[in-house]
């Protein structure tokens, strides 16, 4: 007799063939998503980046991030922990972000590679390289703000890998045993611990994001699918604290999705009938776009639901028919078919319909809410894979299978990622995708407004409004965009449809206020302003924007206690400090000034405009080195800002040397800055001239401070006049400015 290979050694290859397997699996993913990883934030990342340093920045807004259920967009968080921790270790750089999602969508590919194993279904490893290479997967991997899902995934298929790995314990009637050497087995009882483990996991999943709601659902899923019964003792009562945290964590999401998200109102009045049809439809349409997933958009067309059309009734009905031929059937084909869409159905419920999900407003259905729904029809689709090449002795069937289908879906998914590019290559996709997408065309023209193509900004603000004209928020910003066109008269119609359809809004309320405060219009501006105030009492901008027509009429003490009022709302408000500071130099409270001001370059460090303006307080007080020291941050930060270049070489063409004066510099600089404002600036060609005299070049100084005096009674600036005629006289005696008996070297004689 021939001898038999050792057990052992077949286990060693088939070890090794796992770890090929996910060392290729990791591969082709990383391969796959490539273009995802040099991607920018997109449209919403702000909500859980760049928009809320505030709570990022310290231990404090880490607090609030848990303790406060409003803090953040949603109450994820453990979501929000992690942008909390990205925040401190890179800042808002893109890539670590791409980078940290693309390993969990790995972790997750690789631990459904693990329970499609666990739980016996042919063709395991194709499950898992299915999900990670699936290009609807793309939406959560490469859309940073959806950490949320990549995150909440992984959690909770380790912690259903752990239950069932605790299930498995109980089920035998003893301890887990482990093997610590070929001969003596060790038992060591962990059952409590998995227990544990999973339900840990499963918190960790509902914290990250509520999706992970499903999991006690699936177990007895799984456990029904496995013996065709489900026993109190041993699957009920275990998952009784499952089923208590996940109802609980659901409630609360659902009225943060409603009361703060803003998930209530026209488009979420649906009647029960209505919803049926959209869930009846939700439910082809992932399984569709799971098999041919093509072409995939970021926001699908919204449909137009009417109980009313025959055919629209065929969707629910032949969803609900397919679940009863499967039950039907479940003693002849297996009750596998029908437990994969058990599990696809439930995990998909909040997003069928019939709960008030705020992206319905756009559209009912997108990539990413298919997530976790897909594992079901994933595992189905390899389990009939794997059967048939059982059938037909051909385990060949399913490399040759994967290797077609994961090379097609790789392309596609490759492809799919460069739509994530950028925020303008997203909505512009979407829009040849979707010409009807109002909200690409309204988020394309705020693009296109920060480019300055104000033409092709209000051409897609017209459609937007044109295809969702009963939108309080397209009205307010195609008015916002026509306000800096100066088409006042039409901004301020747009913003009182705005009104009419939402009454309450206040953001719109405070925009007429500015519309209004720009024409002139005080009286009805602080109207509207009170109306903003009246509506939403802890608005920042409204008192800011107050305080600014304030200070235009000359009214510049109540102008501080509304810049005061903006800071009290919102401490790091620079703007707002840095206007209080110029006001409070404009009253003769200089110190005060002076203190505003150093608190808006500790808030905006590489705030050029900030340095300049403390450097323009210091010299208030005369404390000319500090001012110096300020004008050169300030030209350092930003070297085409004319102000701080103009200030510096003032400063430094009226100092003498052991004083910090330098002629040569000074002139280098005024030049600089007389270019910039191209040479129409009285205050920069004054400088220049004494910058001139400092330097011995009577000549130049005495033509350029002519040319000042010109351009200064052309201009009306006849206050002016005075000093530059006295500095004009100084140069034709060939003295520079200031005379060496002055001490002063303000700008005034």
């Amino acid at each position: 007799m021939l001898a038999q290979e050792p057990r052992g050694k077949w286990q060693d290859y088939a070890r090794r063939a796992q770890v090929v397997g996910a060392v290729l699996i990791i591969l082709l993913t990383v391969l796959a998503y490539l273009p995802a990883l040099s991607g920018k934030f997109i449209w919403d990342d702000d909500s859980w980046t760049t928009g809320i340093v505030g709570l990022l920045k310290d231990s404090h807004g880490l607090y609030s991030i848990w303790c406060q259920p409003t803090a953040l967009q949603q109450y994820y968080p453990l979501s929000g922990t992690t942008f909390w921790l990205d925040y401190h270790l890179w800042g808002f750089h893109p890539l670590p972000y791409h980078v940290e999602n693309l390993l969990l969508h790995i972790v997750s590919a690789l631990l459904f590679w693990a329970l499609l194993r666990r739980l016996q279904i042919p063709g395991a490893w194709l499950g898992g390289a299915l999900f990670a290479l699936h290009p609807v997967m793309v939406e959560s991997v490469a859309w940073i703000t959806e950490r949320k899902n990549v995150l909440s995934l992984a959690l909770y298929l380790g912690a259903l890998l752990a239950y069932l790995r605790f299930a498995q314990g109980a089920a035998s009637g003893q301890c887990p045993v482990t093997r610590t050497d070929s001969i003596r087995p060790r038992v060591t009882c962990h059952g409590s611990l998995f227990y544990f483990l999973a339900f840990v996991l499963f918190a960790g999943a509902l914290l990250a994001k509520a999706t992970a709601f499903s999991l006690p659902a699936v177990i007895l899923v799984i456990g029904w699918w496995q013996r065709g019964r489900l026993q109190w003792r041993r699957d009920i009562l275990p998952t009784l604290p499952f089923f208590v945290t996940s109802i609980g964590f659901c409630l609360g999401t659902a009225w943060l999705e409603k009361n703060h998200v803003g998930a209530k109102g026209a488009e979420w009045m649906l009647t029960f009938p209505e919803r049926c049809l959209i869930a009846g439809r939700v439910f082809w349409f992932y399984l569709g776009k799971l098999v041919w997933p093509e072409p995939l958009c970021f926001v699908y067309p919204r449909w137009q639901v009417n109980t009313g059309i025959w055919w629209q009734w065929l969707y629910p009905l032949t969803a609900l028919a397919a679940v009863g031929v499967l039950w039907w059937q479940r003693n002849r084909i297996g009750r596998g078919p029908l437990a994969a869409v058990l599990i696809y159905v439930g995990t998909l419920f909040p997003v069928l319909g019939f709960m008030n999900a705020y992206f319905m407003k756009y559209s009912f259905v997108c990539d990413h809410w298919v997530y976790l729904s897909s594992l079901g029809l994933i595992a189905l689709g390899v389990g009939l894979v794997g059967r048939i090449a059982e059938r037909l002795h051909s385990p060949e069937l399913v490399k040759g299978f994967g290797a077609v289908v994961l090379v097609v879906l790789g392309l596609l998914t490759w492809r799919q990622c460069g739509i994530y590019a950028d925020i303008e290559t997203l909505w512009r996709d979407t829009l040849v995708k979707n010409p009807g997408a109002w909200l690409a065309h309204n988020n394309l023209a705020i693009v296109l407004g920060k480019q300055g193509k104000t033409q092709e900004e209000i051409e897609h603000y017209r459609e937007a409004v044109r295809l969702q004209p009963n939108s309080p928020e397209v009205h307010n910003d195609l008015a916002l965009a026509l306000v800096q066109q100066g088409k006042f008269d039409e901004a301020i119609g747009h913003y009182e449809q705005a009104l009419r359809l939402k009454p309450d809004y206040a953001a719109a309320w405070h925009n007429l206020g500015l519309a209004l405060a720009q024409q002139g219009k005080f009286d009805e501006a602080t109207a509207c302003w009170k109306q903003a105030l009246q509506l939403n009492p802890e608005f920042p901008e409204v008192q800011y924007n107050w305080g600014v027509a304030l200070e235009q009429m000359g009214r510049k003490d109540d102008a501080i206690g509304h810049y005061e009022q903006a800071l009290r709302l919102k401490p790091d408000y620079v703007e707002a400090r840095d206007n209080l500071g110029s006001a409070l130099l404009a009253t003769g409270r200089i110190q005060e000034a002076i203190a505003s001001y150093k608190e808006a370059v500790k808030i905006r460090p590489k705030s050029a405009e900030a340095h300049n303006n403390l450097a323009i307080a210091l010299l208030q007080q005369n404390e000319i080195a500090e001012a110096i020291k300020q004008y050169e941050e300030a030209v350092q930060l930003k070297p085409d800002y004319p102000e701080a270049q103009n200030g510096l070489a003032w400063q430094l063409a009226t100092l003498g040397p052991t004083e910090g004066g330098d002629p040569v510099r000074a002139l280098t600089l005024a030049r600089r800055a007389c270019e910039l404002t191209h040479n129409n600036d009285v205050n920069c060609l004054d400088t220049l001239a004494v910058a001139y005299a400092a330097n011995g070049r009577f000549n130049d100084a005495i033509a350029t401070t002519q040319t000042a005096i010109a351009l200064a009674r052309s201009s009306g600036q006849t206050e002016l006049l005075q000093p530059m005629e006295a500095r004009l006289e100084l140069y034709r005696g060939r003295h520079a400015y200031p005379p060496p008996a002055d001490a002063t070297n303000s700008r005034n004689l």
